[in-house]
């Protein structure tokens, strides 16, 4: 009887990793190469999507902020953003694209606060505020400091540097601080966008049936997932933002993390 309350104790204080039903929209911050040997410039393409899925693509408007954050310094990106249309299999939307220079070694967080965006079939507001990492040199410089968001999840592994068949770990946090039992959606990038057609690439893999996989944050605002394939990976916690309305109707304010995972060979 004490091992099996021990266990379930165990259990309890776990990140729990369930199915739940599809909702699925990911905000991206997309590059293709997260690991650059050297300085230069990145091209960046920034749609609402459905990415596991490859379906239906969501129009942004203007985002409030969009920004890079390198050894604490935070520079402004809004002035390089084009818009842009992108492609997905089921349909076009607006997006936007920037080309960014990076011109010293480290970590680079991109991070951006779309504008909310209206799903209809819910009637509420969608604001996913969503950070990618693209690392120089492989110099670690500040990839597990949060970044002042409003609700961000904070990576306790090198988000550039995970592998396939290893684990990722995240702290989600709101207005600074740990949230405990709040879930966290989990989408693979199934089809990566072609950058120069500015549409979706092939599949590599087809969402799982049941729904999405979720996990649930700990007392500490802590989640697991295992890694069991290389690509991309996106990580929501659904309304864990303090806004929770919008003009006039209820407002998701999630926090949005990819990371890129390699094969190890």
């Amino acid at each position: 009887m004490k091992l099996i309350t021990s266990a379930l104790a165990a259990a309890a204080l776990s990140a729990a990793v369930f199915v739940a039903p599809a909702r699925a929209h990911f905000q991206l911050i997309y590059t293709p190469e997260v690991n650059l040997e050297k300085a230069g410039e990145i091209p960046l393409l920034l749609v609402f999507w459905h990415p596991f899925s490859n379906g239906h693509a969501m129009d942004m408007g203007k985002p409030e902020q969009f920004f890079v954050v390198h050894k604490g310094e935070k520079t402004d990106l809004l002035g390089k953003l084009q818009p842009v249309t992108f492609k997905g299999a089921e349909n076009s939307s607006a997006g936007y694209e920037a080309k960014v220079p990076v011109r010293r070694l480290g970590d680079y967080i991109f991070a951006i606060v779309p504008a909310p965006y209206l799903e209809k079939s819910e009637d509420k507001y969608i604001q996913q505020l969503t950070k990618s990492y693209v690392n120089v040199g492989g110099t670690p410089s500040g990839w597990d400091k949060p970044i002042g968001l409003a609700t961000e999840i904070v990576p306790l592994n090198k988000p550039t540097v995970v592998l396939a068949g290893s684990t990722f770990t995240g702290q989600l946090l709101s207005e600074g601080k740990p949230v405990a039992g709040a879930e966290i959606e989990v989408e693979y990038m199934a089809a990566e966008p072609d950058m120069a057609a500015r549409k979706a690439g092939t599949p590599k893999a087809a969402p799982p049936p049941g729904g999405a996989v979720v996990a649930v944050t700990d007392a500490n605002g802590m989640f697991t997932f295992g890694i069991p394939k290389a690509g991309f990976w996106g990580f929501a916690a659904l309304g864990s933002g303090p806004a929770k309305e919008h003009d006039g109707k209820p407002l998701s304010q999630d926090a949005v993390l990819w990371v890129r995972a390699n094969e190890l060979k």
